[in-house]
């Protein structure tokens, strides 16, 4: 664990290279959430602009929204798809902004990149530490694309728990019984609350505070 999140707003985003991504992305998302803790707590919700301008666009959510339909893929209708794709979209940028939103000033150690030359995956971990807290160990989860060669993430894994299989399990007893459409209304639900500051400072969206 050699590379240290520090001041990254100038970089570029570096797509052919799964490490450099995740580590840029990582460092513009973590420094701005930083740089504007003021403004987050005056207005929370200012937590979903940053990870839709920093964030999301090096995720593949498409491929993400796939894989939490898992076996269900195929029974969803195709004009439903486009739909459950953008509202999937969403909701993950409400996910992250409660997954990520802890973050005020803690040190990211990143995991020495490995040859990754004939993968079509990767995983780029870390660990967060924190002086008054446990130290949390995160995980990306990144892959190529065949056609432009480049790097994009599409899962989180915090402490072992991995996001895609999270929101898997969530809605799948929902699709089985009730179909898309009941997953769409879920998610529109969940988007549809605040994004809010508990009494500990922590970010959670109403209803969702662990």
């Amino acid at each position: 664990m050699m590379s240290l999140v520090g001041v990254a707003n100038a970089q570029e985003v570096n797509e052919q290279n799964p490490y450099e991504l995740v580590q840029n992305v990582a460092n513009r998302t973590f420094e701005r959430i930083k740089e504007n803790q003021a403004s987050i707590k005056a207005d929370p919700e200012m937590l979903r602009t940053i990870m839709e301008e920093e964030l999301v666009p090096h995720i593949d959510y498409k491929f993400a929204a796939f894989m939490v339909l898992g076996k269900h893929f195929k029974s969803v209708p195709q004009e439903k798809m486009g739909e459950y794709i953008s509202v999937f979209r969403q909701y993950l940028i409400t996910t992250y902004a409660v997954a990520m939103g802890y973050y005020d000033d803690q040190q990211v150690l990143f995991e020495p990149e490995s040859d990754f030359s004939d993968k079509k995956s990767v995983t780029v971990r870390a660990v967060v530490q924190d002086p008054n807290r446990p130290e949390i160990k995160i995980a990306f989860k990144v892959r190529k694309d065949n056609k432009t060669n480049e790097w994009k993430a599409y899962d989180m894994v915090a402490e072992g728990i991995s996001m895609l299989n999270s929101k898997r399990s969530e809605f799948e007893s929902i699709l089985r019984q009730d179909g898309i459409d009941a997953v769409i209304a879920l998610m529109k639900d969940k988007i549809g609350k605040p994004v809010e500051l508990n009494q500990d400072e922590t970010v959670a969206v109403e209803g969702e505070a662990e």
